[in-house]
């Protein structure tokens, strides 16, 4: 039987009925955009992190464009931010037509080196953001230090990270804003798009509430400034409260199945992942190390279980950043993982018997080495 990186449908057929009386809860109310269920939603949201607001947008690329956009990023500036993610986190830098300026990773955590980021500020400097990898936290207090000392702006990318504490805090609370993505796969994940953008700056709340909607202010049809179309719907937002309430179950789940990989992994040439101190990893993806990756990552797709490779190509080496003239070898540490890193199948309802199957296989594949 096969075993997917990932399986929706169990979750699904876990919360089925509170899941439909949601949903029909809306389509029985005949709102649509922007009524209840959003504003429920975040307030919920808003409490679950701790900050004074959240305000939903139609994604999470689009949480990361407002919520730079509502701060004045724009041309000439420089943002700071990580070569291993996934392009959103710079693509919307460079949209606002602001310069993505790359640090390399810790090896361990595979999040930016706070170590590096000094040497890399200078007076274009405007942003720093930190990307909480995988759903494991950035050393999120030195980097609030750095940015107060050099005013700088700090917007943490938590797409990967709800739920994630750092020192016991929740992240999306340490920045000046933070924002999360909904995507389906996404340990709160809808059943389309959808993404939130938290913060406790009252302005930037407002500007963002503004630019969500044309920047239509103070009333519909008149506008004081270019906005976008991105409003999270009331589906969406209904779906998502449902799992709102079970979200720490099931990252305290994946806990639990990340601890069980890697006790049966401890013998086998493979990297597991680090858990740094005072931080509560969430386990988006269990992601592992392999010099022979991609033979391994055959061995287990002919044996019918899935994996993923996150991610590929440094964002320093894509195509679309030659002009910034990194070259190979530049940001080693990211350069390292793109090429030895991928993820085990793993998710809340994945059980003893299925880790076992994977650690089996892993075994051996490593045997016939």
């Amino acid at each position: 039987m096969s075993l997917p990186l990932l399986d929706l449908k169990a979750q699904y057929q876990s919360i089925r009925e509170e899941v439909q009386t949601a949903v029909n809860r809306v389509l029985e109310s005949g709102q649509y955009i922007m009524g209840p269920e959003v504003k429920a939603f975040e307030k919920e949201v808003a409490e679950y992190c701790g900050v004074k607001h959240a305000i939903g947008v139609a994604n999470g690329t689009d949480a990361l464009l407002l919520a730079l956009d509502a701060k004045g990023i724009g041309p000439g500036d420089e943002v700071i931010t990580t070569p291993f993610t996934f392009f959103a986190t710079s693509e919307v830098v460079s949209r606002l037509g602001a310069k993505p300026v790359f640090v390399d990773i810790d090896p361990q955590t595979y999040n930016i080196d706070v170590g590096q980021i000094r040497e890399k500020i200078n007076a274009k400097t405007k942003a720093i953001i930190p990307v909480h990898i995988f759903g494991q936290p950035a050393n999120i207090d030195e980097i609030m230090s750095i940015a107060e000392e050099h005013q700088l702006f700090v917007l943490e990318d938590a797409a990967q990270a709800m739920g994630a504490e750092y020192q016991g805090k929740k992240i999306g609370s340490w920045g000046h804003a933070a924002t999360f993505s909904f995507f389906p796969t996404k340990n709160l994940g809808g059943f389309g798009d959808g993404g939130m953008i938290v913060t406790n700056d009252d302005a930037l709340a407002e500007k963002i509430r503004i630019l969500r909607v044309h920047g239509s202010y103070p009333k519909k049809y008149y506008h004081n400034s270019l906005g976008y179309n991105s409003r999270l719907d009331e589906l969406q937002a209904a779906v998502l409260r449902v799992k709102l309430r079970y979200l720490n179950t099931w990252n305290d789940q994946r806990r639990e199945k990340a601890k069980l990989y890697n006790e049966r992994l401890q013998d086998l040439p493979i990297q597991t992942p680090f858990e740094a101190p005072l931080r509560k990893h969430i386990y988006h993806l269990y992601i592992v190390q392999a010099a022979e990756r991609d033979e391994l990552m055959q061995y287990l797709r002919d044996h019918q279980v899935s994996t993923g490779i996150y991610y590929p190509l440094p964002l320093h080496l894509q195509e679309v950043y030659r002009n910034l003239e990194y070259e190979e070898g530049s940001l080693p540490h990211a350069e390292k993982a793109a090429k030895r890193a991928f993820a085990l199948p793993l998710y809340p309802e994945l059980t003893e018997a299925q880790i076992d199957q994977v650690v089996q296989l892993i075994a051996q594949f490593y045997e016939h080495k």
